[in-house]
């Protein structure tokens, strides 16, 4: 038998598994094996329903949900245990087999299950809107089958009933549950934000998020459903910053009639904190972008980006050309791989490897004198401890260095596209102080965007120019706003 979540539910039963022939094992006993692979898929966030197969006595396969782990519409938890028993005796046919699933199964498990020629069907709870074993039709009732398939429904349904009850009314009460290698910065911590006060909002659903809660701002005339805005403005931070960063352009911004979009990458702000630096990559963050932006079916879009908003988002454009009206690109580059990173960026990353645990609140007070102490402790308020900020460890040695690095070749491609295929409005501001991505880096940039005008000097910012933002979004308006 198989190791597995129910395993001790028959080892109460049956002591030594090897000796399974000598037991009597009842319906019960595999409905309470299957129900444990569907706690483990409602642990997944999955819904919570598992399958086991059982020949001779014996479990030869198990199954539980997976169609949003998978991305696979098929991966039910039947179809996942029918597959695994096929491999486990080498026929597709599974003569003499009983399969054991907590939910009437639908007509696409129940077509499967008569094709593998099972004797057995036995479910627990009932399913009045899919259930194709007597709720909704009946499959396996069709005398015209040249097989017949024995179903019995019922075993153990109230214990499978209650676990899908819990499961919806938790998606119903939280609709987007922690993942249990995710961390969520308490609510508590983003109240009364200096100059920060706009409705928080959450998506968790899309492919690539696979359940990590990703936090935005969705701000102006299209944001609740509205007529269409004159100008979407789409705003991505950096590292270590987050939405708060914009909070000096936003009413520049909504002032001149647009529509302004800013989210939280994940593992920054309000969007939920993976416990590993692992989970960072170069390509999932710009595939959850390309999600975003898509869900939101942003259109008319100046992309306005800085730090790691430019190095994810400049690579954005070229998959929806038309989607983009402008550019508006402070202080950031495009990391091909093929040319040195600066010596800036490079005592940066040192940087950030030697102190793990540097304060994010003296950093921006470093750069920026004219913030108040709140302004700065903001900045702070997403990463109460070290388990929060695995980005934040993380990023710095994500940036591409090498042709071969994750990000390098679609990096090269943007450069391509933003020199010889962009068509839009493009405008450039240079925070004259930054000492990593400061005017030389820019300057480079700024001669591979096609029709990009001289670029908007700022003497006084550093590399957060957004905390200059004010006469940067002025200008922004005027220039992009026909």
């Amino acid at each position: 038998m198989p190791e597995g979540p129910g395993a001790a539910a028959v080892q109460g039963r049956c002591p030594t598994l090897e000796r399974m022939s000598e037991c009597t094992l009842t319906d019960e006993d595999f409905m309470r094996l299957a129900l444990a692979e569907a706690r483990a898929a409602g642990r997944a966030g999955e819904v919570p329903v598992g399958a086991v197969v059982v020949k001779d006595g014996r479990v030869i396969a198990t199954g539980r949900n997976a169609p949003i782990d998978g991305f696979d519409p098929t991966a039910h938890a039947e179809i996942k245990a029918l597959r695994a028993a096929a491999q486990a005796l080498g026929n597709y046919r599974l003569d003499g087999c009983t399969l054991y699933v907590t939910l009437e199964p639908c007509a696409m498990c129940s077509g499967a299950m008569l094709h593998a020629r099972l004797a057995r069907v036995v479910f627990g709870a009932s399913d009045p809107k899919t259930g194709a074993a007597g709720s909704v039709l009946d499959l396996f009732g069709l005398a015209q089958l040249n097989h017949q398939t024995v179903v019995q429904g019922g075993v153990l349904a109230s214990a499978a009933a209650d676990l899908l009850r819990g499961f919806f009314k938790e998606r119903r009460v939280n609709p987007h549950p922690l993942r249990e290698d995710a961390l969520r910065t308490p609510d508590e911590r983003f109240a009364d934000l200096p100059g920060y006060a706009w409705q928080p909002r959450y998506l968790s659903d899309l492919p690539a998020l696979d359940g990590w809660r990703m936090h935005y701002l969705d701000e102006g005339a299209s944001a609740e459903g509205t007529a269409q805005p004159g100008l979407t403005w789409l705003c991505l931070h950096g590292n270590p910053a987050w939405s708060y960063l914009y909070r000096k352009m936003i009413p520049v911004l909504l002032a001149g009639g647009g529509r302004v979009v800013a989210p939280d990458l994940i593992g920054f702000g309000r969007s939920d904190k993976p416990k590993k630096d692992a989970a960072h990559t170069f390509a999932w963050h710009r595939q959850v972008l390309l999600e975003f932006i898509e869900r939101l079916d942003l259109n008319n879009v100046v992309l306005v980006v800085q730090d790691w908003g430019g190095l994810l988002g400049l690579t954005l454009p070229m998959e929806a050309p038309g989607r983009y009206r402008g550019l508006l690109v402070m202080n950031t580059t495009v990391a091909t791989g093929e040319t040195p990173l600066s010596p800036g960026f490079l005592a940066w990353r040192t940087m950030c490897a030697q102190n793990p645990e540097f304060d994010v609140a003296r950093l921006f007070a470093r750069g920026n004198p004219q913030l108040s102490a709140a302004e700065c402790a903001a900045y702070n308020a997403p990463f109460p401890d070290r388990g929060h900020r695995a980005a934040l460890r993380a990023f710095p040695a994500l940036v591409p260095e090498h042709r071969g690095d994750d990000g390098a070749d679609v990096s090269r491609r943007a450069r391509a596209f933003w020199s010889s295929d962009w068509r839009g409005q493009s405008l450039m501001a240079i925070g004259q102080l930054d000492p990593v991505l400061g005017e030389p880096v820019m300057r480079e940039l700024h001669a591979s965007i096609r029709g990009c005008p001289e670029p908007m000097l700022l003497p006084q910012a550093g590399h957060f120019v957004q905390e200059h933002g004010e006469a940067v979004a002025e200008a922004a308006v005027r220039h992009f706003t026909p």
